[in-house]
């Protein structure tokens, strides 16, 4: 401690002098500073999640080929799916799709209800409308079932709902035939009266 000077006056202003710049120091540290560091922090925080949000936008550019394609196939899987819907005279497309589709089978279907057409009541806000019609015949047992099975199978976008089953009463000698009843429920196409 030979560097302090021996006057006490002059030390004391000395070490006031010292530890006046300590303060300023700690003061510019922390008041000047470290702001600055947050603010740096802050900015790289944005830096990072704007990185990342150019790099989702990238990759989505990458992939737009693809998602160009797939929607192209969607699109024609859809329009495929809607080729055979309801359109035009839907009186007039229920009889016939079911008369020609049951032409291969032993199912007998004197009556055809008339179509009633509405909002679809499974999903709300479903883009198809649906019609809703009523059919009564006969027909055995097994050739019903396979009837109404093919019958979905072919047409997706058809379903047999409340369908019932009694025995025939103009069955005479052969008991085994039976009377059904059912609705059947197909989404209209788009933009079809």
């Amino acid at each position: 401690m030979n560097w302090l000077p021996k006057d006490k006056e002059k030390r004391k202003q000395l070490v006031l002098a010292l530890l006046s710049t300590v303060v300023l120091l700690v003061v510019i540290l922390l008041g000047l500073i470290r702001p600055q560091y947050e603010a740096i922090s802050k900015t790289n925080v944005k830096i990072a999640a704007a990185r990342a949000k150019l790099q989702s936008v990238e990759d989505t550019i990458k992939k737009a080929d693809t998602l160009s394609l797939e929607l192209a196939d969607a699109n024609l899987t859809l329009s495929h799916f809607e080729a055979d819907m309801a359109s035009g005279d839907v009186y007039s497309w229920t009889y016939d799709t079911i008369r020609s589709f049951k032409a291969d089978y032993k199912v007998e279907i004197p009556t055809i209800g008339q179509p009633a057409m509405s909002d679809v009541d499974l999903l709300p806000r479903f883009p198809y409308k649906q019609l809703k019609v009523t059919v009564n015949g006969t027909a055995y047992y097994h050739d019903l079932g396979k009837f109404i099975a093919d019958f979905e199978n072919k047409f997706p976008h058809i379903r047999v709902v409340n369908l019932t089953l009694e025995p025939a009463s103009d069955a005479g000698a052969n008991n085994e035939k039976l009377a059904f009843s059912m609705d059947i429920i197909a989404l209209i196409k788009p933009n079809a009266s």
